[in-house]
């Protein structure tokens, strides 16, 4: 009599296919990975970028408020029109202190911005402490008047652009302001 066999088992094939998933899955894991330690690595820039788009921004609604600066004044020099006569620098200026005026990007301007950040021991105040020259940023304040307002509704639009590594990041707030304070 013969003997019937009834092995199970996985085929080379079935091997090489399930080795071959397997690898995809690592590799697709290792790329989220990378992506996330970049990612991880522009928190300290991405949080300076807010923080000088907003301080922008409140700056203009200041200065109109305080009636630092008349509405005419709140626009870019060239601008939209090519002599629009604002204050504001057009394209993109390097993240400068303020002037006298106490507004950013303008021409009187001062020296570019620093900032200080904690150290190895990760506290602010420390002996470790380095202050990062924020050159490697640009900053551009676009005002536009918005279409149908008369002139009384302008778009405020500040776009900050830096380098992490070898990806451009840039960062963009728009609000609006009225001719009201």
């Amino acid at each position: 009599m013969q003997k019937m066999s009834n092995q199970s088992g996985f085929s080379v094939v079935e091997t090489i296919v399930s080795i071959g998933v397997l690898t995809t899955g690592i590799l697709g894991a290792a790329a989220v990975l990378v992506a996330g330690m970049t990612n991880l690595n522009s928190s300290p820039a991405d949080v300076v970028v807010t923080q000088k788009a907003s301080q922008a921004v409140e700056a203009v609604f200041a200065a109109r408020d305080s009636h630092k600066l008349t509405w005419a004044q709140i626009r870019n020099v060239r601008g939209t029109s090519g002599n629009d006569g604002g204050i504001f620098l057009d394209g993109p200026q390097p993240l400068k202190l303020p002037g006298p005026d106490g507004l950013v990007n303008t021409a009187d301007d001062t020296a570019v911005e620093t900032i200080v950040m904690p150290g190895k021991d990760q506290t602010l105040g420390t002996g470790d402490d380095q202050t990062l020259t924020l050159s490697q940023f640009t900053r551009e304040i676009k005002i536009q008047d918005v279409t149908g307002e008369n002139g009384q509704l302008r778009s405020i639009t500040v776009t900050i652009t830096y380098q992490n590594g070898p990806t451009k990041r840039t960062y963009v707030l728009t609000t609006f302001i009225s001719s009201y304070a």
